[in-house]
C-alpha cells in the first residue's frame, strides 16, 4: 500500500510537471524503481502511465498541426513511428544491469536539454541551417530516443526544427506534441505486447497523472514562469545526482 501511495503521489507530480514545464518522467520513473519495479519495466510502465496526458495535449493542439518548415508532417510521422518502435525494442533487449548503468546519463542528457535546450536552439539558429533530409534523419534518431527513454525529447525536436530556414517557432508546439505522442504510442503498443508493464502501479500512476495534469494547468495560469522553471530544474538535477550515486557509488546511499 505504501508503494502505491508513492506511485500515486509521483504520478500526480509528474502530470503537473508535464503540464507546467515538462520533465514528468524524472519523477515517475524513479518512483516506480523505488517502489520495487525493475528499471527496464519501470521505464516501460512510466511511458504508459504518462501517455494519456500527452495524447490529450496532442488533441488539444490539433488545429495547429502543419508542416515543419519545408518538411511535411507525413514523413516526420513515419520517421518518428519507425524510430519509436526501434527504441522500444532496444529497451526490451537491454538488460536491467546495462539500463541501470546508462540511466543516469540519459537523465543528465534530458536535464541539460531542459536547462539549455531553448537557449542553445536560439544560438544554433543564428549560425546554421540544415536541409530537410537531415531533419528527417535526426527525427528518426529522436524517435529512437523517445521510444527508448524520451526525457525532454520535445525540446530536442524544437531545437532541430528551428534550424530550418522557414520554421515558425511559435507554431511548432502542435507538431512537437503530436510527434512525441507518436513515438510514445509505438512504445506503448510494444511494451504491452511484450508484457513488461506492471499494471497495478501503472494504472494508479496513470489516474494520478491525469489529475496532476489538470491541477498543473490551473497552477500554471497563476504561478510565475521563472519559479516553475527553477523548481523543475532543481528537482531534475537532484534526481539525476541521486541516480549517478545509485549507479556508481551504491555504498554512499
Amino acid at each position: 500500500m505504501n508503494s502505491l501511495l508513492l506511485v500515486a503521489g509521483a504520478g500526480f507530480l509528474a502530470g503537473a510537471m508535464n503540464a507546467l514545464a515538462g520533465g514528468g518522467s524524472f519523477v515517475s520513473l524513479p518512483a516506480l524503481i523505488f517502489a520495487g519495479v525493475p528499471s527496464v519495466q519501470a521505464n516501460a510502465s512510466s511511458t504508459i502511465a504518462l501517455f494519456p496526458g500527452g495524447l490529450a495535449s496532442a488533441w488539444a493542439y490539433r488545429d495547429g498541426l502543419g508542416p515543419v518548415g519545408a518538411v511535411s508532417l507525413r514523413p516526420l510521422l513515419v520517421m518518428t513511428l519507425a524510430g519509436g518502435a526501434l527504441g522500444a525494442i532496444l529497451l526490451l533487449y537491454t538488460s536491467p544491469k546495462a539500463f541501470n548503468f546508462v540511466l543516469p546519463w540519459l537523465l543528465l542528457l534530458a536535464s541539460l536539454a531542459l536547462a539549455f535546450g531553448r537557449r542553445l536552439g536560439e544560438q544554433m539558429r543564428r549560425r546554421w541551417t540544415i536541409r530537410p533530409s537531415v531533419v528527417l534523419a535526426v527525427q528518426f534518431a529522436l524517435g529512437i530516443y523517445g521510444g527508448y527513454f524520451g526525457g525532454a525529447v520535445g525540446i530536442m525536436m524544437i531545437a532541430v526544427w528551428g534550424l530550418l530556414d522557414s520554421s515558425d517557432l511559435k507554431r511548432l508546439s502542435a507538431p512537437r506534441t503530436l510527434l512525441v505522442s507518436v513515438a510514445n504510442s509505438m512504445a506503448v503498443l510494444i511494451f504491452i505486447a511484450a508484457r513488461v508493464v506492471h499494471w497495478p502501479e501503472t494504472l494508479v500512476m496513470l489516474v494520478a497523472a491525469i489529475a496532476g495534469g489538470y491541477g498543473g494547468a490551473q497552477i500554471g495560469r497563476r504561478a510565475p514562469v521563472t519559479i516553475i522553471r527553477a523548481g523543475t530544474l532543481v528537482l531534475t538535477a537532484c534526481i539525476t545526482v541521486v541516480f549517478f550515486i545509485r549507479a556508481y557509488a551504491p555504498g554512499l546511499l
